[in-house]
């Protein structure tokens, strides 16, 4: 092997790395500067995470250009074209990727600052959420494509491929309704408004919050932290309980079955006095009376109210928990009982006429 040989593609690709780093380091700082003046715009610091990706489509792009002069590889040029090729359509997918979340969670982030009203953030962060995985996933395909396209083999499959592209299209659509279902269901919640991160849903008898949506699926993290993952058809097809909607304040009820004798007016003194004390309760509403009676107990209900279904919870237990001890230190009569009378006796029968009259 003579020098030239060897001077050549090491001075060629040692320049484009050094030339790839410079100018990744150059982009980087200023970016850093401009997020630095303008700290009401978070797209510059959101780019920053595109230094990686742009390093990687700067260098393949100088090594595409000079391979051949270079003689890297002499022996094996097509090879080394077609790599360095492959290699810059995957990487320029790459950057279109991190540009596109960039301006996506910036848009995001600039909105929720301003915005004071947390459902138009929640559906907007829903929305945008979907946007971000649509764009990826054509870019990823359109990548894909590009890259079999550059394989003459593929070009001539592609062609035969577009005179069936009718009977295939329906085959695929009957194959993969399940699928295309979902897609056009996300796409619904997304831009219909039905459902959004963070929403407090009920469904199949299950209560928790919706914790992130795909465009076929939704996952839903219930109370006790278990995760719930659901087509998103669902949503679209089957009534479920949506405790958000609206506003996410909600009103709960506690009951107590007690004796008749119970003093009605010292518990509502004593429920207003329990409510002020806890701090989930929002001071909307809370109100206590009896709504049933049966031969032994009658039914004593609380209505409460708090900002959203996790405070109503403590709210009610809060109020169940103390009231119920207050009854027992204080008013233990009030306390259901079980009569044990004795019976009153049935009356003698009376006796029969004379038969003879």
């Amino acid at each position: 092997m003579d020098t030239e040989t060897f001077l050549r593609p090491t001075a060629v690709i040692g320049g484009s790395l050094l030339v790839t780093l410079v100018l990744g380091w150059l982009l980087d700082v200023l970016l850093r500067r401009t997020d630095a003046r303008h700290h009401e715009t978070p797209l510059w610091g959101q780019l920053r995470h595109c230094r990686q990706p742009f390093q990687v489509v700067l260098c393949t792009t100088l090594l595409r250009g000079s391979y051949r002069e270079a003689r890297i590889l002499p022996e094996h040029a097509f090879a080394v074209g077609r790599v360095l090729t492959l290699v810059l359509i995957a990487s320029a997918a790459w950057l279109l990727v991190r540009i596109a979340t960039a301006v996506v969670d910036s848009s995001y982030a600039r909105y929720a600052a301003g915005s004071a009203n947390d459902d138009r953030v929640r559906r907007v962060r829903t929305q945008v959420t979907l946007i971000q995985r649509v764009v990826t996933a054509v870019v990823v395909v359109v990548a894909v494509a590009a890259m079999l396209l550059t394989f003459p083999q593929m070009r001539t499959v592609g062609t035969s491929m577009l005179a069936s592209a009718g009977v295939l299209g329906i085959v695929a659509g009957i194959a993969a309704q399940s699928s295309l279902g979902n897609l056009f269901a996300g796409l619904q919640i997304a831009f219909g408004d039905t459902v959004r991160i963070g929403d407090t849903v009920v469904v199949d008898g299950e209560w928790g919050t919706v914790e992130d949506i795909t465009l076929t699926y939704l996952v839903v993290l219930t109370w006790d932290e278990r995760r719930i993952t659901m087509p998103v058809s669902y949503f679209t097809g089957k009534p479920y309980e949506n405790w958000s909607r609206g506003g996410a304040q909600m009103t709960g009820t506690v009951f107590w079955h007690l004796d008749h004798s119970a003093p009605l007016d010292l518990m509502r003194e004593q429920f207003q006095r329990i409510l002020k004390e806890i701090p989930e309760w929002d001071g909307r509403y809370g109100g206590l009376a009896v709504t049933d009676t049966t031969p032994h107990t009658i039914q004593v209900r609380a209505v409460v109210t708090a900002k959203d279904a996790s405070d109503v919870w403590t709210v009610r237990c809060e109020v169940r928990e103390r009231l119920l001890d207050w009854l027992v230190t204080h008013h233990p009569y009030a306390l259901p009982r079980i009569a044990t009378s004795p019976a009153v006796p049935s009356p003698q029968p009376r006796p029969s006429a004379p038969a003879d009259w």
